[in-house]
């Protein structure tokens, strides 16, 4: 599913491809005081999440708990959490599980996009509905897939901006970036898992592939729905 509406935000400032991503954090949230980040806290949202820091970004981390993330996932989230206590971590569905009633237990095997649907992507458009932010601090960027490809830092998201700060960060970039700043990265990025969803749809990436690449592998699927699909942010 190749994400539609990527289109740059005329009205932004002309940030070029060497633009510093703390400043343009720094641009979007002095303009848009209410800005939100959504993360799954991958290695770009970990990266994304330091990067605001220095920005003076003290919104609102938002994450999804599905019922089916992986506990290394989970303690990721804990260990930010504590490292940045001036932004204010929010779970949403907090304590899912898959025998919750919210889906059948095997929906995810017989039809992913309706157990991200209801999983992921409901309670996420829920909560924006409620607070309504005028803008989405992201973590996505070109290299991960080539349906991302053309990313821009600001992107028009009609009556909601989104602003991607890392939109033309490498992996080794990202890689090198939390090396040095000592980031608590998920452990299963260093055994393949290059980009970490649930654990009944995620596998290690093979040489080769894209980081996403071991999202819904073999499923015809490649986004849960948040960033594409008549649902999307």
């Amino acid at each position: 599913m190749r994400e539609v509406g990527l289109h740059p935000d005329a009205s932004a400032p002309a940030f070029g491809p060497d633009t510093d991503a703390v400043s343009i954090i720094g641009w979007a949230f002095a303009v848009h005081p209410d800005l939100t980040m959504p993360s799954a806290f991958n290695l770009n949202g970990v990266v994304l999440l330091d990067l605001a820091s220095k920005a003076g970004y003290t919104g609102d981390v938002l994450f999804v708990d599905t019922g089916y993330h992986f506990p290394e996932t989970l303690a990721t989230r804990d260990a930010l959490a504590a490292r940045y206590p001036q932004m204010r971590f929010v779970t949403l569905n907090a304590g899912a599980t898959p025998d919750d009633g919210q889906t059948p237990e095997t929906l995810y095997a017989s039809d992913p996009d309706a157990c991200c649907a209801v999983r992921k992507v409901s309670p996420l458009q829920n909560h924006l509905k409620a607070v309504n932010p005028s803008a989405l601090l992201n973590a996505r960027s070109r290299e991960q897939t080539g349906d991302r490809a053309d990313i821009p830092f600001v992107e028009d998201g009609g009556s909601r901006r989104k602003i991607n700060p890392l939109a033309y960060w490498t992996r080794e970039r990202l890689e090198a970036y939390a090396e040095a700043h000592g980031l608590p990265v998920n452990p299963l990025y260093h055994d393949g898992f290059l980009s970490v969803g649930c654990w009944p749809c995620t596998r290690a990436v093979k040489p080769g592939e894209d980081s996403r690449a071991g999202r819904w592998a073999g499923k015809g699927k490649t986004e849960c729905g948040l960033w594409a699909g008549e649902n999307r942010l």
